[in-house]
């Protein structure tokens, strides 16, 4: 576990836990510890990565606002990259949270997907999340793994949706996989249409119409 510093001595400096018999804390604490050190990493790479950007953050300050050493961050991430990834996968879960959550009373398979889409469009409103996942994310990541991650998360759920209304007669969509893609990449595509627009608000709601009407364009006639 990271110690901390007496005030004033601006030196950090690691404390490893001993139990009450000077040996080592059981594996269960330990592992307890291992998870709130990481969890705070982060939480700190969250919080300065979205205000402050990728660039911009060292390794020395995600360990500063986590409150321990450089050290404790190289036993658990790599590369500063890797604690950026760690930031984009809980990012990510808690659009596809959102989503799901806005998608829970749709009235019909059309309005489930609109919903789930325009919960993450409401969200990319969000400043932390428009840097993490729209501005940095493909450059951080790389294009192919941006995909491979973005597509953990969502894909099988946009194909199970596109399949359940394949079933239940709203839409016709002949090869699932392939359109839950297209619709991804266009859901990224308009993140970075908000990013980059003076009236982010209004063009949230065109893309969230336009998408609307893309998805109501495979219902039969």
């Amino acid at each position: 576990m990271e110690g901390r510093c007496a005030q004033g001595c601006g030196v950090s400096y690691t404390v490893e836990m001993t139990d009450s018999t000077g040996g080592d804390p059981p594996a269960s604490l330990r592992a307890e510890q291992v998870a709130q050190t990481r969890a705070a990493l982060v939480a700190a790479g969250r919080q300065l990565f979205g205000t402050s950007g990728f660039t911009a953050t060292s390794v020395e300050d995600i360990a500063r606002a986590a409150r321990v050493t450089t050290g404790a961050l190289y036993h658990h991430f790599p590369t500063k990259a890797a604690v950026f990834e760690a930031v984009f996968e809980q990012v990510h879960a808690d659009l596809m949270a959102a989503s799901v959550a806005a998608a829970a009373g749709a009235a019909d398979a059309i309005d489930l997907l609109a919903a789930g889409f325009g919960a993450f469009l409401d969200k990319v409103l969000e400043p932390e999340v428009q840097r993490i996942i729209i501005t940095d994310a493909p450059a951080v990541l790389g294009l192919a793994r941006f995909i491979e991650l973005d597509e953990r998360y969502a894909f099988a759920a946009t194909v199970a949706a596109l399949e359940a209304a394949n079933a239940s007669g709203a839409l016709r969509v002949d090869d699932p996989p392939t359109l839950a893609r297209l619709l991804l990449g266009a859901l990224t595509r308009a993140g970075l249409l908000i990013a980059s627009s003076p009236e982010p608000v209004a063009t949230r709601d065109a893309v969230a119409a336009t998408m609307r009407a893309l998805i109501s364009g495979f219902a039969p006639r």
